[in-house]
């Protein structure tokens, strides 16, 4: 028997190592095969002037200053001023324009994108040999070589004065087939960055490499153990930091420098990779060889961030979202009715109503999803009309949903009166294929098809179906959402994919704006996640997109912030969230579902915000709703505290539409200069009131760095000095907000909040 025993244990390590070795070897080979961004970056060259150019040169109200940078040429650059003030400069020693050529490939999966760059041949050596005038503005032109001395294409760079700074419009020659054009920009040492559309890591962006590509933002995106599921599972689902739903060129830099390109000019759309990984400059190589850019100095950052996004005439949000919460219902017109009775009882302000599933719903295995065949489902909401109308008495707005797919309407029960898909497809109004047919996009367990927002006719007419199916029956707004979802080998009526892809929200809230003048709507709230250039133009309200049900810094609630800050100075004034997350995902390991204390935590952040808005979730039934008996007195306390605010809230957002500025800031913009300057937990609304939001799980206090001043607890009345990192009690129900007691605002606000 003993011999017996350890033959078997003989048999059985093999054995065992066997499994494991072929487990090990299993997962090694599924994670090789999780899709991942390869990105190449351009790095300058050096600068060489030709001898003989101008040290100065004015025209247009524009001066160039040509530095040689002596005998050697070790420190030539190029500074640009206004009247008023040098607004740019290049990175002495170093080129401002180069260019590459080579490929660009892409990957997609469910909106999921990943790219890979590639050069095989650069020109970042940059020799200026012209410097001219026209009646615009100063012209540099000359040529750029390889690292061997081998002339290149030939550029040119015009600056042009405009009301707020200078343009730069740049452009490539053809000699040598360039696809991409690399521009430099000085910065001091490694003063931080901020922009890019809306990145959710870190305010500052110093030290990275960033794909200026918007698609999914993925599920986790470093929040473990989720995004290693989700990755190996769904083929990279699980995303990266540098993934957003809203990436676009804008920047602004610490030393109070900005940069961003034309939303006009089509090229500046195109995909791009950002580099402030070098002391010194921030780098941009932009898949086009034309680059127009405007670039802006100020005084302070609030001056900064206001001239960057100057010239902008955006849609006023409707002053009945400061009134109360929109409330996130699915159900039918029953479940409508007892969710808004119970929450009132419990003296919840609510001042509209967010109905996503006024279409249908169908149950997927990521969750519960939607019918987008943006028709009403009667069966699910009967009496409908009646429904809105008793809601308006009780000063209730009706919103919905909407987006740019459409979808084969066969199986769903009832079907709806109109089959949108087979209109447009007939008609050639949907994105299509190489071949020609309309191109299928996977959602997970179905396929939809994008209309073609480049084909005027086709805009045209799904305006109208926005206006008469959706904003209509005294619905007075709708999450207007996707818009990242564009594969970069469609085939569109006008220009090609790769250049419209990240443009592709911008037409998308075009889109969504004419139908709500065709409705006779002009003041239609409408809320995107995907982000382009120039979009807050026709988008009265954004927000964060779909964050994991979590405290998590990564994808979670302390993310929201992250995200809001970065796009707050890249030209989204109006940002929120969903109050409570969307992404619930049971990962076997971990449940990811919305807890009673994170509902609470979220609302208290949202109180001191532009809108308040609820979400069920992808799996309602799973996580804590508003009316759940654990949270409902919370969310009604935080719905008041955010009424409260309603006339100072206003103000702050009547400023943001007029300006650009965002209303909710990061201490940089109010307080440079300060710790609370520096302090990424904590934000301003407006100018007058700090806040320290919870974001961590079980705290019942949070640090505040207060600035100078003296500084009152809006909620307790308690009197801090500033100048000083605090730690304040902040249980559930009482959040850590201030105002400086010398603020105008400063009585009106205590008193309204006491008096809630």
């Amino acid at each position: 028997m003993p011999a017996s025993r350890s033959r078997l244990r003989r048999i059985r390590i093999p054995a065992v190592l066997t499994v494991v070795a072929v487990l090990v070897a299993a997962a090694i080979v599924t994670w090789a095969r999780v899709p991942r961004d390869d990105l190449e970056v351009l790095e300058p060259g050096g600068l060489r002037v030709s001898p003989g150019t101008p040290a100065a040169t004015t025209a247009g109200g524009v001066t160039v200053t040509v530095h040689s940078g002596g005998p050697s040429g070790a420190g030539a650059r190029v500074v640009v001023e206004t009247e008023h003030a040098a607004v740019w400069s290049s990175d002495p020693g170093h080129a401002f324009l180069g260019a590459g050529r080579g490929t660009l490939e892409s990957e997609e999966d469910r909106g999921h994108l990943w790219v890979r760059t590639g050069h095989d041949h650069r020109w970042t050596g940059q020799r200026l040999d012209r410097v001219t005038t026209n009646d615009r503005g100063v012209v540099l032109t000359g040529r750029l070589e390889d690292l061997a001395g081998t002339p290149g294409p030939t550029w040119r760079a015009e600056f042009t004065a405009t009301e707020h700074g200078v343009r730069l419009d740049a452009l490539l020659g053809g000699e040598g087939g360039p696809t991409s054009l690399g521009f430099w920009s000085a910065r001091e040492g490694r003063s931080a960055v901020h922009g890019f559309g809306e990145q959710f890591t870190d305010f500052d962006l110093d030290g990275r490499v960033l794909p200026v590509v918007i698609r999914e933002q993925g599920v986790g995106r470093g929040e473990q153990p989720i995004t290693a599921l989700a990755d190996v599972t769904n083929h990279g689902a699980g995303g990266t930091e540098e993934m957003t739903y809203a990436a676009w060129a804008s920047w602004v830099t610490e030393d109070l420098r900005g940069v961003r390109l034309d939303p006009t000019l089509r090229t500046s759309h195109a995909p791009a990779v950002a580099d402030t990984t070098a002391e010194g400059r921030v780098g941009l190589e932009i898949r086009a060889t034309r680059l127009r850019a405007e670039l802006v100095t100020a005084d302070t950052p609030l001056d900064l961030v206001a001239r960057q996004h100057a010239g902008t005439d955006r849609p006023a949000l409707a002053d009945w979202t400061s009134d109360g919460a929109v409330v996130g219902i699915q159900g039918g017109t029953a479940s409508v009715r007892r969710t808004v009775d119970s929450l009132r009882s419990a003296g919840t302000r609510v001042s509209g109503v967010w109905l996503q599933d006024w279409t249908g719903q169908r149950t997927t295995s990521f969750g519960d999803r939607l019918w987008w065949t943006w028709q009403l489902d009667r069966k699910r909401y009967p009496r409908w009309e009646e429904l809105v109308s008793d809601l308006a008495a009780d000063g209730i707005t009706v919103t919905t949903y909407v987006n740019p797919f459409l979808v084969d309407p066969a199986r769903q029960r009832p079907a709806p009166d109109r089959n949108l898909y087979a209109e447009a497809a007939a008609r050639g109004y949907l994105v299509t294929t190489a071949g020609g047919r309309p191109y299928p996009l996977d959602q997970g367990d179905f396929d939809a098809y994008l209309v073609d927002l480049t084909d005027e006719a086709a805009r045209d007419w799904y305006a109208e179906v926005i206006a008469t199916e959706v904003l209509t029956d005294g619905v007075r707004g709708a999450m207007a959402d996707f818009g990242e979802g564009l594969p970069l080998d469609a085939v569109l009526a006008d220009g090609d994919a790769v250049t419209a892809h990240n443009r592709w929200p911008a037409l998308w809230a075009e889109t969504v704006r004419d139908a709500c003048e065709r409705a006779g709507k002009p003041d239609c709230v409408t809320w995107f996640r995907a982000g382009s250039l120039g979009m807050a133009a026709d988008a009265p309200m954004f927000w964060n997109g779909d964050q994991l049900t979590s405290f998590s810094a990564h994808d979670g609630l302390a993310s929201v912030l992250r995200g809001t800050f970065s796009a707050g100075v890249s030209g989204w004034p109006l940002v929120h969230s969903d109050v409570g997350g969307y992404t619930s995902i049971d990962a076997v390991v971990k449940d990811y579902v919305r807890s009673p204390e994170l509902l609470a935590r979220w609302a208290e952040l949202a109180a001191f915000g532009v809108m308040m808005r609820t979400h069920e979730g992808n799996r309602p039934a799973a996580n804590v709703q508003v009316n759940d008996a654990r949270v409902r007195k919370h969310f009604a306390r935080a719905t008041r505290i955010y009424a409260a605010l309603a006339d100072y809230r206003r103000e702050v957002v009547a400023h943001a539409t007029e300006t650009g500025v965002p209303a909710i800031r990061h201490g940089w913009l109010n307080v440079p200069g300060t710790a609370a300057g520096r302090d990424d937990d904590q934000f301003f609304l407006g100018s007058s009131v700090l806040v320290a939001p919870v974001i961590t799980e079980g705290a019942r206090e949070v640090e505040v760095t207060l600035p100078p001043g003296r500084w009152r607890h809006l909620l307790t009345g308690k009197v801090y000095d500033g100048a000083a990192t605090r730690t304040v009690p902040a249980p559930i129900g009482t959040p850590a907000a201030f105002v400086e007691t010398s603020d105008p605002w400063a009585d009106r606000l205590t008193d309204a909040v006491a008096s809630r």
